[in-house]
């Protein structure tokens, strides 16, 4: 009986890799994290597009965000609830990155989830002084347009280059110093 089990997990196991790094297997996506790293790089010709993605504005009720909304901007997408620790001390970084460098076509899109009202995520935005735009998603419904790429790490941050196809994934939080190096090697691609 054991010996049946054990080979029952091992199929289950072997049909959910795809045994290579590379993390794209036949038509779909699949991220892959080679070897548990939390910083992953993509270079122009392995990047991935991602399909439209919008949500309602945190601060704005009934009005709409989308990533379309910032055509031509390396978008930095920050996965984040106001009852996330790491994601108090990373929103700061990521306010500095946005000042630094949005007149230069970058753009921060956070996106909100598991705030079961926007009371708090609202109050942490005025408190904090955050002045890039967030998507509210309790359910995390706007993140499906992330598929093959994690969506359940909090804090989590996706940058995208200039034509919306993700160039780097973070799956820690991050300061300023991070994430500015991958940031201006995207508008210098952009721009060059």
């Amino acid at each position: 009986m054991r010996a049946l089990l054990l080979a029952a997990v091992l199929l289950v196991v072997s049909a959910c890799t795809s045994g290579a790094d590379a993390g794209v297997g036949g038509a779909e996506f699949q991220f892959v994290s080679p070897g548990g790293q939390t910083e992953i790089f993509y270079e122009p010709d392995e990047r991935q597009q991602i399909p439209e993605m919008s949500g309602e504005d945190l601060m704005n009720e009934g009005e709409r965000i989308s990533v379309s909304d910032f055509a031509g901007d390396v978008v930095v997408l920050n996965i984040w609830g106001s009852w996330c620790s790491p994601c108090r001390v990373e929103a700061p970084e990521l306010q500095e990155v946005y000042e630094l460098r949005k007149d230069q076509g970058v753009t921060v899109l956070g996106i909100d989830v598991r705030d079961g009202n926007r009371t708090a995520p609202q109050d942490f935005v005025r408190d904090t002084g955050l002045t890039y735009p967030s998507i509210y998603d309790f359910a995390g419904r706007s993140l499906f347009a992330l598929k093959g790429y994690p969506r359940s790490i909090v804090p989590s941050t996706i940058v995208l280059d200039s034509q919306h196809r993700v160039a780097a994934v973070y799956l820690q939080s991050l300061l300023a110093e991070d994430l500015l190096p991958v940031v201006d090697r995207l508008l210098a691609e952009k721009n060059g």
